[in-house]
């Protein structure tokens, strides 16, 4: 069971630091509105997520068990990817500006919309939180349960965390950025091996 909690809550720092659409909607409405009245935002992946999730699930619970092994494998792959880009960009010394002059969501589901739009939920959930979930579901539902709970609380621990960061200081530092960056890339690198690892040794 902590295998997975540790899975789910890894991932789910990395994916909420790096940065993308989501991110760049809070910072907006933390610059025009306040953090206050952005946090309610940092729930939206609850909100955005949940048909995603079912559909993926019910797909993966039907494919073949050569095709989920394959699925987990192209994961693993594609936090490595993800992994290298992260660092290809603290090796830059630089960091993604947020494009503040965009229209900040004003609703909880606005922000939602945004994370509905944004690629990064479909990838996650096809390739893999997906495979991860039904593989432990077969081992324990319980694990299942924990893994997506470990998953959503730091999503939305580490969304609340960065709003309120934003309105403390602004923005955060260029130096505080770049090291976040470093250490999303280096946990998706980990999750990235222990995904190839586990599609290679699954048996059954």
């Amino acid at each position: 069971m902590f295998e997975y909690i540790l899975i789910g809550s890894g991932f789910a720092f990395a994916a909420a630091i790096q940065p993308g659409p989501l991110q760049a909607f809070l910072l907006s409405s933390v610059v025009k509105k306040g953090w206050k009245r952005t946090l309610p935002a940092a729930f939206s992946p609850l909100v955005s997520d949940g048909p995603i999730a079912l559909i993926v699930l019910i797909i993966l619970n039907r494919v073949p068990h050569t095709m989920s092994r394959i699925l987990q494998a192209a994961g693993g792959v594609l936090l490595l990817y993800f992994a290298w880009a992260g660092y290809q960009q603290w090796k830059k010394q630089t960091t993604t500006a947020f494009n503040v002059n965009e229209p900040a969501p004003r609703t909880l589901l606005q922000a939602a919309t945004v994370n509905i739009l944004n690629p990064n939920p479909y990838l996650g959930w096809s390739l893999i939180l997906g495979p991860v979930v039904i593989a432990a579901w077969y081992q324990s539902p319980t694990n299942a349960v924990m893994l997506i709970t470990a998953f959503y609380s730091t999503m939305v621990a580490v969304l609340a965390g960065t709003i309120f960061l934003f309105g403390a200081t602004r923005f955060l530092g260029p130096g505080s950025r770049r090291a976040l960056i470093l250490v999303s890339a280096i946990i998706l690198a980990m999750l990235g091996v222990f995904q190839l690892v586990v599609s290679l040794l699954r048996t059954g």
